[in-house]
């Protein structure tokens, strides 16, 4: 239960105008303060999580490119535009060199995951962005390639984790309930996207 006093006025004393804009001033931050909070009682637990961590870091690895970065992407309440470009260049699509921006939301999910898996370390990325030139040859060539996929996008990513068996790895995702989760046991990575809550294998 939240409890506020506000001053009170006797009866043979009449308020100041200054007086009382303090107190409609504190009654707002008040009820702006209940409205955050209410706000954040409605977010689902892995979004409320992150939100908690003053920092957001995460190490990624190209197995394509032998390309290995750390970079925090979150500080201060806000997404760090240098470490997203970071990001954005080692997920490119390195067939074509081509980057594209990455949803922010798709980092905040691998941060999730690796908070659910209490377990900080690299992520090896085996797919994140895809040209529509690449995306139309991995469907000539492959099984399982989306005509509209969310890689192209910058909304998606084939991965898996050092020390994290696959089927883990899968189930962690699948408990955030967020994005879309593929399961490839064969290929030996799981798929994320950002893309509504779903799953596959």
């Amino acid at each position: 239960m939240f409890k506020m006093d506000f001053a009170t006025q006797s009866n043979d004393t009449q308020p100041s105008t200054s007086s009382l804009l303090q107190q409609k001033v504190k009654r707002r931050r008040f009820l702006m303060g209940l409205g955050g909070l209410g706000a954040a009682a409605l977010l689902p637990l892995p979004a409320q999580a992150s939100r908690s961590a003053p920092v957001r870091k995460l190490s990624l690895h190209n197995l394509h490119t032998g390309e290995q970065v750390t970079a925090n992407f979150w500080e201060e309440g806000r997404y760090v535009r240098e470490g997203l470009a970071t990001f954005n260049r080692v997920m490119r699509d390195f067939r074509v060199n081509e980057e594209h921006d990455i949803d922010p939301k798709l980092f905040d999910q691998l941060f999730l995951l690796q908070h659910k898996l209490g377990k900080v370390g690299e992520i090896q990325i085996i797919s994140g962005y895809r040209s529509p030139h690449t995306n139309a040859m991995l469907r000539r060539t492959s099984n399982g390639v989306a005509k509209k996929s969310y890689h192209m996008k910058g909304q998606a990513i084939d991965l898996r984790m050092p020390g994290v068996p696959l089927s883990q790895l899968r189930q962690a995702a699948l408990q955030l309930n967020v994005g879309g989760v593929g399961y490839y046991p064969k290929s030996n990575f799981v798929h994320l996207d950002t893309g509504p809550a779903r799953s596959w294998s």
